[in-house]
């Protein structure tokens, strides 16, 4: 079972932690959503920038927050690979906004999540996807990858029960594995990441 989410609110966060977690463990989980594009910074009632708390915190804390299922799919995108250097200022209080550059953060630390989960709970398959440019709302119509292609390889990777789907640790581009950016396989970055996030939320990964 996948699930999708769009909120920024920590109270909403653990809402729908809680709801997820009175159905009981789930087979599979995608972390689908994201924003892209945002004119200023925003705020969410805790104070964080939009672009973070949808892209970012929300994947972070529900994967905290939600019975560990079998399989974690987090939606990225090829423009992880700008995301540099973003550690020092996640939250965007001390440089001049940039909606592109917010946007190839979050999407980089997405990756980064997905691999340090495949290394920190190995019982669970832990993989990213860059699903392309795809015609959604999002995407625009003239977006070039139609919403089959789009949605193909995430549904693979929590479903398929074909040895190519049984890996983690892996960034995937329609159906292969892919390179991403050097930061995402540094372990000194994942954790340098995890535990800014966890200061930031408030809530700690668990361990293994």
């Amino acid at each position: 079972m996948a699930i999708v989410f769009i909120t920024g609110s920590t109270d909403g966060l653990r809402s729908i932690a809680d709801q997820v977690n009175a159905k009981g463990r789930m087979d599979a989980i995608i972390h689908n959503a994201g924003v892209y594009s945002e004119r200023s910074r925003g705020s969410t009632p805790e104070g964080h920038v939009g672009t973070l708390a949808v892209n970012t915190l929300a994947p972070y804390m529900l994967t905290a927050l939600i019975e560990r299922p079998s399989r974690l799919v987090y939606l990225s995108s090829g423009l992880h690979r700008g995301g540099e250097g973003s550690l020092s200022d996640l939250d965007w209080t001390k440089r001049t906004w940039d909606p592109a550059k917010a946007y190839a953060e979050s999407k980089l630390h997405v990756v980064a999540l997905a691999f340090a989960l495949a290394r920190r709970w190995p019982q669970v398959l832990s993989n990213a996807v860059d699903p392309g440019w795809a015609r959604t709302r999002m995407g625009g119509p003239g977006a070039p990858v139609d919403l089959d292609t789009g949605q193909r390889t995430q549904t693979w990777l929590a479903v398929s029960d074909e040895p190519a789907a049984l890996v983690s640790g892996c960034y995937w581009h329609h159906l292969r594995q892919d390179q991403p950016a050097s930061e995402v396989i540094d372990q000194g970055f994942q954790g340098q990441l995890i535990s800014k996030l966890g200061e930031l939320t408030g809530v700690a990964l668990p361990e293994s």
